[in-house]
């Protein structure tokens, strides 16, 4: 029999070439499908054969099983569900890894092994055989780096530490690099990563013990990450950018993303990503420091000062002609980088000062609600509004004396600048707040607070996290969406909270003897709310002009004549005998 020939074969149609479909794209389509979206219509969309989604339809049980055991998203085969204490171990050490590479700590091999030898050592008296041994060799290694995706991970022999004597020189670089590109303490930016556990409280309070004890109430390990930031001359404080791990939070239900007082990204495990570092400074970054440049009438040329985290791409050089970046030396942001050097530690304990401040105000009114409660109802929402509310607090002095290491040309004043006056009376601030609460905690407490964000994991730390994740993934899974009405004003409650304010004023009136201050409070409070007086005024206009278009329109509809319309029955006659005549009917007719 001939072979087929090529004309035949072209004919056939386009050769569809094979596709690897990993797990996240799996789960995409399945999502797609129990959304309503047909199978055609899924295969068309990515460019697949309906064959092959419907067999990934099929599968999507193992696949979904697969998710919630902690498979890399980026796998692309499905291999037999691992258990046990290796397994659960393995779950827990690739977490505490994670937490290491995002704080950038060197890891070798002897410390991955030592660490993976005391998690299972932790989790075995959970299983059949508590007196199992485990050997982490470097085989096991190999191959855990392999199933955990950490091929990119590199594990040194010794961890680095910083190198004083690289540090002490590389000012006098960065000097010349300035002077050479013509740089102001205005055109100079840095910013640096930094972690906040915010559902944290000091040690010693007794929350923080009863979270060691009681099951179901350790959110303290909720964790987000943050980049902070600003230039030498501490005249241009950055719109933070926040990381979280969730990326419809429940507290942000009506509520739009766009409006809040920081840049909201979503990663699965709270970092900042070369995706994400890459997005911020193209549209975030070179957009704000333009402005800011446009304003204060300096010429826009900028310098951002970074370190070599993971997550900072190497090419960001290329993406603006009018943005110089710079990166420090490996291994010397603990030595100079100017946010690390007093900015975060001082914004960490504004956030303290605020979250306590509105635990005071919740249990000082009349309505029971203890330290406890307030603390289990605070939600990420609060938060980041708390957060805003701390940076906005960190002064232009702290910004500017930070960078004493790395620029001291830029530096107005030399006192202090790791934890400057400011940051002491905040600590004082706290003390006293927690005595309301009847907490007993000192300044050495505030002090280990701040600096625990940076803690290792412990192996207790990692397994509420593994549990946390899991109880929110049965929580999302088993929840029913309520598609909730977005926040917005309404005239009527409008007009209730100018009425709230006008009273409190009259009370305030009443009580202060100085008229004086009382007229400079009032028209601080009036300017304060003219925004919000402006938006009422402008709804009550359109509320009223509706009203009216409806009562025109009314009017001018034609009304129903209410006149007897002619009829074609002949009128009645005053003759007696002019009757009219009747119709027979079928029941008067006569045979």
């Amino acid at each position: 029999m001939p072979g087929k020939r090529s004309s035949d074969i072209m004919s056939a149609g386009p050769v569809r070439k094979r596709k690897k479909i990993d797990l996240e794209q799996k789960m995409k389509i399945v999502k797609k499908y129990e959304g309503g979206q047909s199978l055609s219509s899924i295969a068309r969309e990515l460019d697949l054969a309906t064959s092959t989604v419907k067999s990934i339809l099929n599968d999507s049980a193992r696949i979904k099983e697969h998710v919630k055991g902690s498979a890399p998203l980026k796998s692309t085969v499905i291999t037999k569900q691992r258990s046990g204490a290796i397994y659960e171990m393995e779950k827990l050490l690739t977490i505490w890894m994670d937490d290491q590479i995002q704080k950038r700590v060197p890891l070798s091999l002897m410390i991955i092994q030592a660490k993976a030898k005391s998690i299972f050592e932790d989790v075995k008296g959970k299983y059949s055989d508590p007196n199992a041994k485990f050997v982490a060799s470097h085989g096991w290694f190999n191959r855990f780096k392999q199933r955990a995706n950490f091929h990119n991970v590199k594990v040194s022999g010794e961890a680095a530490s910083a190198d004083t004597k690289v540090a002490e020189k590389y000012p006098e670089v960065l000097r010349k690099l300035i002077e050479e590109y013509g740089y102001t303490a205005q055109q100079i930016f840095n910013v640096n990563e930094t972690g906040l556990f915010w559902k944290k409280m000091p040690d010693r309070t007794y929350i923080s013990k009863e979270e060691k004890t009681t099951p179901g109430f350790k959110a303290v390990k909720d964790k987000l990450t943050l980049l902070l930031g600003g230039n030498a001359a501490g005249d241009c404080k950055l719109k933070p950018l926040l990381v979280y791990h969730s990326e419809n939070p429940r507290a942000f239900k009506g509520i739009s993303e766009v409006n809040l007082p920081v840049h909201f990204r979503s990663d699965r495990k709270a970092w900042i990503t070369m995706a994400l570092f890459e997005d911020w400074f193209i549209n975030l970054f070179i957009p704000e420091v333009e402005k800011f440049c446009r304003e204060n009438d300096i010429p826009f040329k900028i310098m951002l000062i970074v370190d070599n985290a993971p997550g900072h791409p190497a090419h960001l050089d290329d993406f603006h002609p009018n943005v110089k970046v710079v990166f420090l030396p490996l291994n010397k942001t603990s030595i100079l980088q100017p946010m690390a050097q007093g900015v975060i530690a001082n914004f960490k304990a504004c956030y303290l000062r605020r979250t306590f401040a509105q635990a005071v105000e919740a249990t000082d009114r009349e309505t029971g609600k203890t330290l406890h409660d307030f603390w289990k109802s605070y939600n990420i929402y609060q938060a980041i509004i708390n957060i805003a509310k701390a940076w906005e607090e960190v002064t232009q002095v702290c910004l500017n004396a930070v960078w004493k290491k790395m620029c001291p040309q830029f530096v107005h004043s030399f006192k202090g600048f790791e934890k400057d006056k400011t940051y002491e009376e905040v600590a004082d601030e706290i003390v006293k707040l927690a005595e309301q609460l009847e907490l007993e905690i000192d300044v050495g407490d505030v002090d280990q607070f701040i600096e625990s964000h940076g803690d290792e994991l412990s192996n207790e730390d990692l397994m509420e996290l593994e549990a946390a994740k899991v109880k929110e993934q049965t929580e999302a899974e088993d929840e029913v969406e309520v598609v909730e009405e977005p926040r917005h004003f309404n005239t009527k409650e409008m007009a209730l909270a100018f009425r709230e304010i006008d009273s409190a004023l009259a009370r305030f009136e009443k009580m202060d003897p100085n008229s004086s201050r009382f007229l400079k409070v009032n028209r601080g409070i009036d300017e304060t709310l003219a925004c919000y007086r402006q938006i009422y005024e402008e709804k009550k206009k359109a509320t009223i002009q509706l009203s009216f278009n409806k009562f025109v329109m009314k009017t001018e509809q034609p009304a129903t004549s209410t006149s007897p319309q002619p009829s074609t029955a002949k009128a009645p006659s005053d003759n007696p005998n002019d009757v009219m005549p009747v119709s027979s009917s079928p029941s008067s007719s006569t045979n």
